[in-house]
């Protein structure tokens, strides 16, 4: 199966100015792209930069300064997931990316939240996690939960594990609610990589590809990107794989790495 792919701007062809890169993305194969903040960027210009290079939006972040472990912050995360949900659906975005904690522009864990109980964190995450699936579900837009590593880029993050993720997406059981599941972050947490993608299959929504370690494209470090790909193809995904990766030289050499996949 040739997985349809998607590539993160943000960290790919920073060669070039950012609105260009789309059209760069598109020239390489890519299908969509994907970005980080949408805050900073002018969305009517992704969107005419994106439709010029037949590229579409795939995702980028929902959340910004608020953390759904924190039960404080419940109403200002749902009103700022509402205003990412409106800029989703002007750039003709299909879904979002959510956290558990929220983060900086350089992708750093602003707060772990260390006066909350893993109790209280985890009870809050599930509480906030439901009512943004309401919120979603009325919007038709899809929420994809994203674990994040603690060993080399986000310390401090509470949801750390696939599995976990997987879990409170299959128990609020919501069809715009699923998981992102970030190879390069699965393999520093977790390891198992396919064991932990059979349990974890039905509530997959989206792929994120890196190697592991550094980050880079694949063929840089330890995984068996074939045989990872191999097995989601076996356990019946057929959605898009993102390649949210830091090029080891330059972004051409990282691209031509990605579509030998």
């Amino acid at each position: 199966m040739k997985f349809r792919k998607s590539v993160c701007v943000e960290s790919m062809y920073r060669e070039i100015p950012f609105y260009e890169r789309f059209a760069a993305a598109g020239k390489d194969g890519f299908e969509f792209a994907e970005f980080w903040s949408w805050q900073d960027k002018d969305l009517a210009r992704v969107k005419e930069a994106a439709d010029a290079a037949g590229v579409g939006i795939r995702a980028f972040n929902g959340d910004a300064d608020y953390s759904p472990i924190n039960p404080e912050h419940k109403t200002p995360y749902l009103d700022f997931l509402k205003r990412s949900m409106d800029a989703a659906k002007q750039v003709g975005a299909p879904s979002l990316t959510v956290h558990s904690n929220a983060l900086d522009a350089t992708g750093a864990v602003v707060n772990p939240h260390e006066e909350l109980s893993y109790t209280v964190k985890l009870c809050s995450l599930f509480n906030i996690m439901d009512e943004s699936a309401k919120l979603a579900e009325a919007e038709g837009i899809v929420l994809n939960l994203e674990p994040l590593n603690v060993i080399s880029d986000h310390a401090g993050n509470f949801l750390k594990y696939t599995s976990d993720a997987a879990e409170i997406a299959r128990i609020i059981g919501s069809p715009k609610l699923k998981v992102l599941c970030d190879i390069y972050h699965m393999q520093l947490n977790e390891g198992n990589l396919c064991n932990t993608i059979g349990q974890c299959a039905d509530q997959i929504g989206h792929i994120h590809a890196a190697d592991a370690p550094g980050r880079h494209e694949p063929g840089t470090g330890e995984i068996n990107f074939a045989r990872v790909f191999a097995h989601l193809e076996e356990m019946g995904y057929d959605g898009v794989i993102g390649f949210e990766l830091f090029p080891k030289t330059d972004t051409r050499t990282a691209a031509a790495a990605i579509m030998s996949y």
